[in-house]
């Protein structure tokens, strides 16, 4: 059965840092393809990052320079890595996997996947 676990989610102030993971049991790396987003107060579910094809990370432009996404698949964890955390970064942060064609490795496009965490939320005060 597949699951995904979020965790890492916390408060914190503007300039902070904050590293989320996503535990996934029942993932085959070789078949998915896993992301994480966002949905903060009011606004629509949307992507942050993911992994390519080809394995280079894809970012959504408001985490670009600030969050690293990487994998370890060995344990089967997908991280977060959030610096210079800002207000507008307040959301629950979602892990979500999906399987399907190359080009949709890495979208950013929640119709793109079929699985997701519950959740972990990260709220930074200013």
């Amino acid at each position: 059965q597949f699951q995904l676990v979020e965790s890492g989610g916390d408060s914190v102030q503007t300039g902070g840092s904050l590293r989320l993971s996503c535990h996934a049991s029942g993932y085959d790396n070789k078949k998915n393809y896993m992301g994480w987003f966002r949905q903060g107060p009011g606004k629509e579910r949307e992507g942050v990052a993911g992994f390519a094809f080809d394995g280079s990370a894809r970012y959504a432009d408001s985490g670009k320079g600030r969050f690293t996404i990487s994998q370890d698949n060995a344990e089967n964890t997908l991280y977060l890595q959030m610096n210079s955390l800002k207000p507008e970064d307040t959301a629950m942060y979602y892990c979500a996997a999906g399987a399907g064609a190359a080009l949709w490795y890495g979208s950013l496009d929640r119709r793109r996947y079929n699985f997701w965490g519950q959740g972990t939320q990260v709220t930074v005060s200013s």
